[in-house]
């Protein structure tokens, strides 16, 4: 197998232009649910329904997400990625306008459940479309600068939804969104036009198939996917509470720490991009931002010096834990094309129960033991994340399995690709 040393000095460039329509469509994408966040109160009193059942919609939005993200990929593979990548963001500025338009809670609660369909249906296929335009080392980089625009949906969405909406309101935000959307579709449109290597299946080609795509180590990152996201949703999903609960803080007073929030996330998955592409083993990689970030799990919600060191602990936790996702997504990426697509979005489907999962271990913690146990939570989980990634054999560059036939109908077996380039 060729080492990263051996491999040659030269790469090819980097599709930044493709990646910046990629990194704006998952801006558009996150943005489809979080900058419903400021206006929940007043979304209750425009449709003449409670506040739980506003906060529902976010559950809505999540399931169909993950259970369209399960149908695109293997779509993806079978028909080609383009359909997906320019349809999808269009779809999703019809239901982000849908949204704007409906004068009840069912209209908004259909189109809502229809916004996160359309997510589901292009944002896997998108890190399929960057990992098949780049080569191995480079797939760490080009995965979290795509990443990284669903950071920028919590350090810029959400507070630009909150400043807009107090001139045009949440109906108008919401067409702000299909705005958006329609010009990542149009994005995504130039910057695929020329085709990308197994953007369609060839004539005569097996078809893949679930089953082809889930071999154990794909099971395994997945499963290592789902606990990363866990431990990041504990935080995301609670961290503004936990700041007005314990330093009794205005919903305003909260857009600085979580701004800082934002920031250490965008900077970890950049850092975490690099790392993924610069080590030798991008699993001991991930094990090792799992293990940091279970540490500085327990002191987080347990000690409570003062809000600016609190708020400095939430950077290093989210810092070190968005450094995992890109050594994770490089290597789920890592497989023959052929299947790309049926991986990643599967990876996408897993991390969706991965934020339901922390909304619900979150809630039954909080109701059982507060915030003190949120720390000791997050550690248990960050460390069996950790331990699936050294768990699984012999370390090597390519986050492999050995030998072929993991694949029905793919040749190629893992690390084949890499070693060829």
């Amino acid at each position: 197998m060729t080492s990263k040393t051996s491999l040659p000095s030269t790469a090819p460039a980097m599709p930044w232009a493709l990646l910046a329509a990629a990194c704006l469509a998952m801006f558009a994408a996150a943005c489809g649910g979080t900058t419903r966040a400021p206006f929940l109160i007043d979304m209750a009193r425009d449709l003449a329904t409670s506040l739980p059942l506003i906060a529902n919609l976010m559950a809505a939005t999540s399931i169909a997400w993950g259970a369209a993200s399960l149908l695109a990929g293997a779509g993806a593979d079978r028909w080609g990625r383009r359909p997906f990548l320019i349809g999808g963001p269009l779809a999703l500025a019809a239901s982000m306008a849908g949204v704007a338009v409906s004068g009840s809670y069912l209209g908004v609660a259909i189109w809502v459940t229809a916004a996160g369909a359309c997510g589901g249906a292009f944002t896997g296929v998108i890190m399929a479309e960057a990992s098949a335009r780049t080569v191995d080392r480079q797939r760490g980089r080009a995965l979290g600068w795509v990443m990284a625009g669903q950071s920028l949906a919590l350090l810029v969405g959400v507070p630009g939804a909150a400043w807009i909406g107090s001139f045009i309101g949440w109906r108008g935000v919401n067409l702000c969104v299909a705005a958006v959307a329609t010009a990542a579709a149009l994005s995504l449109l130039v910057t695929t036009l020329r085709p990308a290597p197994g953007g369609r299946r060839a004539p005569g080609a097996p078809s893949p198939s679930y089953r082809a795509a889930l071999s154990r180590p794909v099971m395994r990152l997945l499963a290592m996917g789902v606990a990363e996201r866990i431990c990041y949703g504990l935080t995301a999903v609670f961290f503004a509470t936990f700041l007005q609960t314990t330093y009794g803080l205005s919903l305003a007073g909260v857009a600085v720490p979580l701004a800082t929030f934002a920031v250490g996330s965008i900077l970890g998955t950049i850092l975490g991009g690099q790392l993924a592409d610069r080590l030798p083993n991008r699993l001991r990689t991930f094990a090792g931002a799992m293990f940091g970030s279970a540490l500085i799990a327990l002191p987080l919600y347990a000690w409570t010096p003062s809000l600016a060191g609190t708020v400095a602990l939430a950077f290093g936790y989210v810092f070190v834990n968005a450094v995992a996702r890109p050594s994770l997504m490089a290597a789920l990426a890592n497989v023959p094309d052929a299947v790309r697509g049926t991986v990643l979005g599967l990876n996408v489907t897993s991390a969706s129960f991965g934020w339901l999962g922390a909304a619900t271990f979150g809630g039954w913690m909080l109701a059982q033991y507060g915030f003190t146990g949120f720390g000791p939570l997050a550690a248990i989980v960050g460390v069996l994340g950790g331990l699936l990634a050294v768990a699984g054999g012999r370390p090597r560059r390519e986050d492999a399995v050995e030998g072929p036939g993991r694949f029905a109908g793919a040749a190629p077996p893992y690390g084949s690709e890499a070693a060829k380039q």
